[in-house]
């Protein structure tokens, strides 16, 4: 018997047929495979954030909200602006003078300013008045910054327990009455002006001492409004002598000026020093010995820019009694009670346009044999 097969209709494919009557695959194969995918990719995702949080974290950490955050910033804030730990650094003086001359036009701080008193030392090398110096400032963190310029050659070696350790800034040789001595001073400068909490800066040397203690010396700057740089016109060969009519226009004879290189200014004049483009080519170029560029440059450029601004006297005392190009020497023999009560008691001067008794904080030349002499004294007449 043969089996009855139906007819194809006409105009239908008959592998169409066919297709129709094969099973269909079972919806729980797919199922199966989808959720698979999807904890594959769960377990990809878990692993990856893990290994972010393990190795991100430690270049550039997740700052969590919390009430500590601002004070966080804050100490941010206040340590980038303040004086590091150590003064080393690779710039050059033209990227420190750049970077030093920035000045912030908002006139409140964003942290809590403490106004510091920057001394800087202008050395050749060893500072042996150092025992001196860390009586002077011993108790009084916080109000002073230091910072030593001295020969590159000179490797100073203070204990970290000491004021004076890992203070040296980049240096370059400086010789005695050329630019580069001028060079130094504006080094010096720059380097403090990088921290925002110093306000006012002193130019001391290895031979110098303080003979006040640093609450009266704090006190006198904090209140003064001047700064103390000498500057006067001396109608001789040692002043107006000196000068340079190539000098003009940007210097003319009636603005030279005389004054010793042993400083004390405030902030905006320390920022007029650095930034000065104008008067310090003339003064490298034709202020050569016989002139003397340090008794002359600063005094010169500060009384044409800011003479509203300066006491016109120096701060510290030196004796030039005895002629010749630089001031007396006092040795061992010389420190008594008797010397320096002429030094603090007879002397006038004025202070913020008044008459005044106290007019030197500070005074050189002194001689290394002179340090025990002076450290016994110290005490009773200079009350540190």
């Amino acid at each position: 018997m043969y089996q009855r097969i139906a007819p194809v209709e006409e105009g239908k494919d008959p592998s169409s047929i066919f297709r129709n009557y094969q099973p269909r695959a079972c919806p729980w194969r797919l199922l199966h495979y989808f959720l698979l995918f999807v904890l594959v990719g769960l377990g990809l995702l878990i692993l990856s954030m893990n290994m972010i949080r393990y190795f991100g974290v430690q270049d550039q950490p997740v700052r969590k909200s919390s009430p500590f955050l601002c004070l966080e910033e804050q100490s941010s804030m206040e340590s980038r602006f303040s004086t590091p730990s150590s003064l080393l650094h690779a710039m050059s003086d033209e990227e420190l003078f750049w970077r030093a001359s920035f000045v912030p036009l908002m006139k409140t701080f964003p942290f809590k300013r403490v106004p510091k008193i920057a001394f800087m030392f202008l050395v050749k090398g060893p500072l042996p008045f150092a025992p001196l110096w860390e009586r002077f400032f011993k108790g009084h963190e916080g109000l002073f910054s230091i910072y030593m310029h001295s020969l590159p050659s000179y490797d100073a070696e203070f204990p970290p327990s000491s004021v004076f350790y890992e203070r040296q800034i980049p240096s370059q040789v400086v010789e005695w009455g050329l630019m580069s001595m001028c060079d130094a001073e504006r080094r010096l400068l720059a380097n403090a002006l990088l921290d925002m909490s110093n306000e006012w800066f002193i130019l001391v040397s290895e031979s110098c001492i303080p003979i006040q203690n640093l609450t009266t010396v704090y006190s006198y700057l904090s209140r003064s409004r001047y700064s103390f740089i000498g500057s006067f016109d001396e109608d001789s060969s040692y002043g107006r002598g000196r000068y340079n009519k190539k000098m003009a226009p940007e210097i003319n004879l009636t603005e030279w000026r005389k004054g010793s290189q042993w400083f004390e200014v405030n902030r905006k004049l320390a920022i007029d020093i650095i930034e000065d483009s104008t008067y310090y080519p003339k003064f490298k170029k034709f202020c050569r010995p016989t002139c003397y560029v340090d008794e002359h440059y600063f005094p010169t450029m500060l009384s044409i820019q800011s003479p509203d601004l300066l006491a016109n006297r120096s701060l510290t005392w030196v004796d030039w009694s005895r002629g010749g190009p630089h001031p007396a020497t006092f040795g061992e023999a010389d420190i008594t009670k008797e010397f320096f009560k002429k030094i603090l008691e007879n002397s006038s001067c004025s202070y913020n346009d008044q008459p005044y008794s106290l007019c030197f904080l500070f005074a050189r030349k002194f001689a290394p044999s002179a340090l025990v002499s002076l450290s016994d004294l110290a005490s009773d007449v200079f009350g540190y």
